[in-house]
């Protein structure tokens, strides 16, 4: 059933084809070709491309209106409309649109006269909001009055109601009220609506409205009035037509040209992808485009133009009256699709170079200066040599290249190197001693370099690119070797119908031609349809705008963010853009083996661009990532102008485990997710492409076989430290944990003398400085002991003793400020010589 399912889609898209080209090709009049510009040209511009043929084109009908000739439809929900036809004396046109349209089209509109004649005057049916025309009656009702609102805005109108069988009553209604009443015998309440009157004769007379009841209006200007409102309320339910008339002015049959932009649905994109079953084959993709008629006015026969683009454009509401209110601002909202797009190659190719520059004893040199340039020597990218003489470019396509390499004292080489392989690839170099203004031309070659990559490769890569459905061509259309039956409904036809399916439907394919052509409009993108187009309105259409072969790998594609839960990736095709046609974003599905495969969506592609594109999970491929942490550990260390710099590295090791269950080989992409600070380490398998936000790479599993993919980052991390605070602990901390080489230690262990050099004469100046405090401090506790004796014989002994210690004191503190000056310029000594060694020591190593 789905092989016939597919059969009948492709031959009724076959029959559609060929009824749309018999339609086409009937005598018609000529309409003016549309300008290959597009939207970009002038309205003065389009007038003057259109006045030409303007002559073949049929007048006006003879109810005056001018038809549409050409439609352009934008992606921002915006249709670019033209209209041409001819016109006689002093005739008017009208062109009929919807209240939407009219916004659009007052803030638009250009009319031109092209045979010399004058535009009088354009004009349009204006129509207040319901409830504000309702507001001009005299009567005060809303959109959905009830019965008791409408009798309660007839107060004071002259009326006449029966009530059954009774004889009528005539007077001025009075009030309309509603009442509960309870009912004796059933003890229950009910709400009735009661209608007063104050008859001819002044009587007050209440009269239920019940279903027995009738009101007449005896006021005839009161019934003009609702018969007014009745007629408002019934003009809401009217097609919506507002028609706008282009009055002109002038002598014998003249051009008039008319354009304008107006609110139209969103255009959609929808692609088919048919995948063949042969090598030599190509995919072949198709492109549709859904267009809506919901204008008011039909295209018949109209140059119909899509554009992929979204040129700004707003909504004001001047066809609407304006009384003075705020305008109303609509919130924007945003289409949500579940299905996933992948982001385009930021950075391609799966190829890399390394090398080592050395000097003529084989020495390597650091800081040489290497250039890589392309096959015209434009520069491609340019990096220095490190302490080891090695260079290395990554992420390079495959191709030719002059590699240029220079350092001052010596000769500058120029190397050859032809068809760069993908791996990474190695070219060594020597520089000879000379002037930097020789060069030395030489052919290199290219050496393949093993990488650290584990992955299990098959018995060769599975391209996905195979044969078109293949269709007897000489039994029917049918899969396999047998005829195929017509489908349901077409029994007693089968003759016709089997002439229609003759042909070999992948002949049939490649024989069908793009039914629209494209060119760039800057950022917009344009498909002109070849044919024009018939499509009345509030109807529509699936239009060809692509036909075309291109490149395309079945893949398989395997992220953390969607397959990390099930392990399962998903299946896609590795699409490259080989036409001219920019592609605009959309859903596409996929044919395979002539049934339905899988669907998705893509995002807009460029001409030579390449996307990845999933349709379908992928059950024969299971995936594990496995993240390993490695211990940070320090990579090189440098010591300069009182500082030691500790450069570490973190690492991450992630492996992509797979086990292929399928009976044939794969090829896995597997998108592994960057992160801000962390690049690739070196050795590891370079990625076939960057994405934003991700590397991908490319794997082989090969059949009922286990691969692994192992992806290994590192990020730098830099720790200061002051040399003059450093301790012997933190020092001999450094040693064990391998930090620093035997050279640094001792480099450092001779600072960290010094400091206790100039940490001894500091504590030895503040030894005697406590001395001299402990001195003042008695001197003081003697001085007040000398001031408390009176005079006596023992007064005057303790007083000489007094003096005589006072007098060996000050002795002692002269001895200890002399001692104090000498430690201090022995410390200020020290210290000079620890600045000294720290601001001469410079060391680096790598650790």
């Amino acid at each position: 059933m789905i092989r016939m399912f597919a059969v009948v889609c492709a031959v009724t898209a076959l029959m559609l084809s060929s009824n749309t080209r018999s339609a086409q090709e009937k005598p018609k009049s000529n309409p003016p070709a549309a300008s290959s510009k597009g939207t970009k040209e002038s309205s003065e511009a389009a007038a003057e491309r259109t006045a030409s043929a303007a002559t073949r084109e049929a007048p006006s009908d003879s109810a005056g209106k001018l038809p549409v000739r050409r439609v352009v439809l934008y992606k921002n929900g915006v249709g670019y409309f033209e209209h041409l036809g001819r016109v006689r004396g002093s005739q008017s046109v009208h062109i009929d649109f919807t209240s939407a349209q009219l916004n659009d089209v007052l803030k638009s509109l250009t009319v031109l006269d092209l045979s010399g004649g004058r535009i009088t005057g354009v004009d349009y049916n204006s129509e207040a909001p319901l409830a504000r025309r309702l507001g001009t009656l005299r009567l005060a009702l809303g959109e959905k009055p009830s019965m008791r609102d409408f009798l309660g805005a007839l107060r004071g109108a002259r009326l006449e109601v029966r009530s059954g069988t009774g004889p009528a009553l005539t007077g001025k209604l009075m009030s309309v009220e509603r009442k509960t009443r309870t009912m004796a015998l059933a003890g229950t309440t009910v709400e009735t609506d009661e209608l007063s009157l104050i008859t001819d004769n002044g009587e007050v007379r209440s009269v239920d409205l019940g279903s027995s009841t009738s009101v007449r209006i005896v006021d005839r200007d009161l019934q003009g009035e609702v018969g007014k409102y009745l007629g408002l309320i019934a003009s809401a339910r009217e097609q919506d037509v507002r028609r706008m008339t282009v009055s002109t002015s002038g002598t014998g049959e003249r051009n008039l040209y008319v354009s304008y932009i107006s609110e139209v649905p969103v255009w959609k994109t929808t692609y088919r992808i048919v995948m063949p079953s042969q090598a030599e084959k190509k995919p072949l993709l198709q492109g549709w485009g859904i267009v809506d008629n919901t204008v008011g006015e039909d295209w018949d026969n109209v140059e119909l133009s899509l554009v992929a683009g979204a040129p700004h454009s707003f909504i004001q509401e001047l066809s609407v009256p304006t009384y003075g209110r705020r305008p109303v601002v609509e919130l924007s909202a945003a289409a949500q699709y579940s299905p996933q797009t992948h982001g385009g190659t930021l950075q391609g190719g799966n190829s890399g170079l390394t090398g080592t520059v050395t000097d003529q004893m084989g020495a390597p040199i650091a800081g040489a200066s290497v250039r890589l340039m392309d096959e015209q020597k434009n520069t491609v990218a340019q990096t220095t040599t490190d302490g080891d003489g090695q260079y290395s470019f990554p992420s390079l396509p495959q191709g030719n290249y002059h590699l240029e390499v220079q350092h001052q004292g010596f000769q500058t080489n120029l190397l050859s190197v032809s068809n760069l392989a993908p791996g990474v690839s190695r070219v060594d170099t020597q520089l000879k001693v000379g002037e930097a203004t020789e060069t030395v031309e030489v052919t290199a070659e290219a050496t393949s370099v093993e990488t650290s990559s584990s992955a299990v490769s098959g018995a060769g890569r599975h391209t996905g690119v195979a044969n078109r459905a293949h269709i007897a061509a000489n039994t029917g259309v049918g899969f396999g070797a047998g005829p195929m039956a017509p489908p349901p409904g077409m029994a007693g036809k089968a003759p016709q119908f089997m002439a229609l399916a003759l042909p070999n439907l992948a002949n049939a394919r490649s024989a069908l031609e793009s039914g629209a052509s494209g060119q760039d409009l800057g950022d917009l993108f344009e498909y002109k349809l070849k044919d024009r187009v018939t499509l009345k309105k509030n109807q529509s259409a699936l239009v060809p705008i692509a036909q075309t072969e291109i490149e395309a790998e079945r893949v398989s594609l395997w992220n953390g963010a969607t397959g990390a839960s099930s392990g399962r990736p998903v299946r896609a095709l590795w699409l490259k853009n080989t036409s001219p046609l920019t592609l605009d974003g959309g859903s596409f599905s996929v044919l395979e083996k002539e049934v339905f495969a899988g669907e998705g969506l893509v995002d807009a592609i460029k001409p030579g661009e390449r996307r990845l594109l999933s349709y379908a999970t992928d059950l024969g491929l299971l995936v594990e990532a496995q993240p390993i942490s490695i211990p940070q550990h320090v990579t090189r260390v440098k010591i300069a102008k009182g500082t030691m710099i500790l450069v570490s590295e973190l690492q991450q090791r992630t492996v992509y485990l797979v086990r292929n269950q399928d009976k044939d080989a794969r090829t896995l992409v597997v998108e592994h997710a960057t992160r801000p600070g962390w690049t690739l380490a070196k050795g590891t398998k370079e990625p076939d492409e960057r994405a934003v936000g991700a590397y991908r790479f490319r794997m082989e599993v090969a059949s009922k076989a286990t691969g692994s993919l192992p992806v290994e980052e590192v990020s730098t991390l830099e720790n200061r430290y002051q040399l003059s605070d450093l301790s012997n602990e933190q020092i001999q901390l450094f040693v064990d944990q391998r930090s620093i080489n035997a050279e640094m230690k001792q480099a450092l262990d001779k600072i960290t003398s010094q400091k206790a050099v100039v940490a001894k004469f500091e504590a030895e100046m503040e030894n005697r400085q406590k001395d001299i405090d402990r001195i003042v401090e008695d001197q003081a506790r003697l001085r007040e002991n000398m001031k408390a004796l009176r005079g006596s014989a023992e007064e005057k002994a303790l007083l000489q003793r007094y003096t005589k210690q006072l007098d060996e004191q000050e002795t002692r503190l002269d001895a200890l400020r002399k001692t104090i000056q000498n430690v201090e310029a022995q410390r200020d000594a020290a210290n000079d010589q620890l600045e000294k060694m720290i601001g001469e020591l410079q060391m680096e190593t790598t650790v």
